[in-house]
C-alpha cells in the first residue's frame, strides 16, 4: 500500500526598511546566530556546531513560555545553515529539529535593495522570506502564513530602528 504524500506548503513574504540600504542590513541577516537580536519573540539564539558564517553551521533558538513558572512550553528549535551567499545577500537554511511539528522546513531570506529608478536613489532596502515545508503538525496552512506575515515586520522593524539610532 503507498503512503499518501500531502502537498508542500509554501508562504512568501517581504518587509521594507526606510532608510537602511542593503549592504547595511545584510551583515545583520547573515549573523546566523544572533537572529535573538532582531526577533523579538526568540529569548536566545547561538551555535551549536559547524564554523559560524559558512554553510553546515547549527544554530538552537529558544522562545520564552506564555507562562513564566512552566519551563516545559518553552519552543526550541536547531537550524542548519545550508547557503549562505554576499553577493546576492541570500542565506538558505533547514529545520533540523524541533518540538513544533515542523517537518522538511527549507527558508531562504535574501536583502533586496529598493531604489528609486528614475533618480538613482536608494530609497531603502527590504528583507524578503519564503519558506516550503511539510504540513506543520497542528497549524493550518494559514498558520504559517500568519507567523511569516507578523514575524519579519518585527524583525525588520528592530534592525531598522538599530541602524538609523548607530547612523
Amino acid at each position: 500500500m503507498q503512503e499518501q504524500t500531502q502537498p508542500k506548503w509554501e508562504g512568501r513574504t517581504s518587509a521594507d526598511l526606510k532608510g537602511p540600504a542593503a549592504e547595511q542590513v545584510w551583515p545583520l541577516l547573515a549573523d546566523f546566530c544572533n537572529l535573538h537580536k532582531w526577533f523579538p519573540k526568540l529569548e536566545t539564539c547561538y551555535q551549536v556546531g559547524g564554523v559560524l558564517g559558512q554553510p553546515g553551521l547549527i544554530r538552537y533558538c529558544a522562545t520564552p513560555p506564555a507562562d513564566p513558572d512552566d519551563q516545559t512550553t518553552i519552543k526550541w528549535v536547531k537550524e542548519k545553515l545550508l547557503m549562505i551567499d554576499p553577493i546576492k545577500r541570500c542565506l538558505s537554511y533547514e529545520i533540523l529539529e524541533n518540538n513544533m511539528g515542523f517537518h522538511s522546513y527549507v527558508g531562504t531570506m535574501q536583502v533586496v535593495p529598493i531604489n528609486d529608478i528614475h533618480h538613482d536613489v536608494v530609497l531603502g532596502c527590504k528583507i524578503e522570506w519564503w519558506v516550503v515545508c511539510d504540513p506543520v503538525d497542528g497549524w493550518r496552512l494559514e498558520n504559517l502564513l500568519d507567523f511569516l506575515e507578523s514575524s519579519l515586520p518585527l524583525v525588520a522593524k528592530t534592525m531598522e530602528h538599530a541602524l538609523l539610532s548607530t547612523s
